[in-house]
């Protein structure tokens, strides 16, 4: 059985409800789908293939709280994705709650929320799993919040939760559906398995908000590398080494400059060529004369 807590759920407590909450994984071969009649899998079909139409945020929202209901039932949908080592996210927060919105929510508080469930995540291989506290509902923080994302999770009693990889962008997006329901069953829990893939899909299809852009650009636009000349280096490959150069890993390269850590990794490829080294250290004792002029 799946038992809730008594007390609200607060990330920042080791050795909080969480702990002591029973988490349930989906079973490792779907179930979902074989269950569906004739009819029942043309309607998933149906629903699924939707997901291709979705350019908006209305469009995502109107989507979700649509027919897919049927598949993932939920109150509000949290997607957030990053370097969750780091606890530098990003999300968007999707409902049909008064308030309950992606500018309107707090990312430093509900950054917490979603490192622990991505731990969670991680720590359960990736599966899917629930969980639930029936009583005061799901906190973000050991303060009281004052905006409407947080009074809304405190009325929740169940959450849903999976994720994606992408392992060509080395990045994790990770997507938790709190409901007012007491729990979600064993098919819900197989059933996010299987549609999540189109709910992404859709995201990624919907222009970041404005604060989202102004979070993406503000590490890139602290500064404009500028590489000497004979080198022969595009802007890109200027930027990707300016960030080598300060010490940053590939992934973060990419999340810095919104592209995969395979594109940066081979910018670095035709950089160690330009330059005529062999590793990383080297590139960047060539660099570091032709940068003495950027402004950080």
């Amino acid at each position: 059985m799946l038992i809730g807590s008594t007390a609200a759920w607060n990330p920042e407590r080791e050795t909080s409800a969480l702990s002591s909450l029973t988490q349930r994984h989906s079973p490792e071969s779907m179930t979902f789908l074989p269950t569906l009649t004739a009819d029942e899998l043309h309607h998933y079909h149906r629903v699924v293939t939707q997901s291709v139409d979705v350019r908006t945020h209305f469009d995502m929202l109107a989507w979700l709280q649509g027919d897919m209901q049927r598949y993932l039932p939920h109150d509000i949908l949290i997607a957030s994705w990053g370097n969750f080592v780091q606890g530098a996210l990003q999300h968007d927060v999707i409902s049909t709650l008064d308030g309950v919105r992606s500018r309107d929510s707090d990312v430093q508080t509900i950054t917490p929320l979603m490192c622990k469930l991505h731990a969670r995540w991680t720590e359960f291989g990736r599966k899917p799993f629930s969980l639930n506290n029936n009583q005061t509902g799901f906190l973000l923080g050991d303060s009281d919040l004052k905006h409407a994302v947080g009074d809304a999770l405190q009325t929740m009693r169940s959450a849903i939760v999976h994720g994606i990889v992408d392992e060509r962008g080395s990045h994790h997006c990770l997507y938790v559906g709190f409901s007012t329901r007491e729990a979600f069953s064993s098919v819900e829990r197989s059933a996010i398995a299987v549609v999540l893939p189109y709910i992404d899909t859709a995201l990624r299809q919907v222009t970041h908000l404005p604060h989202q852009n102004q979070h993406r650009r503000r590490s890139a636009d602290l500064v404009v590398p500028v590489a000497e000349p004979d080198y022969n280096l595009t802007e890109r490959e200027s930027e990707v080494l300016h960030w080598v150069a300060r010490g940053k890993t590939n992934p973060e390269i990419a999340m810095i400059l919104d592209i995969s850590a395979f594109t940066v990794k081979n910018h670095m490829q035709r950089v160690f060529k330009k330059l005529d080294v062999t590793n990383r250290a080297q590139a960047v004792s060539k660099y570091r004369p032709s940068a003495s002029n950027v402004q950080v």
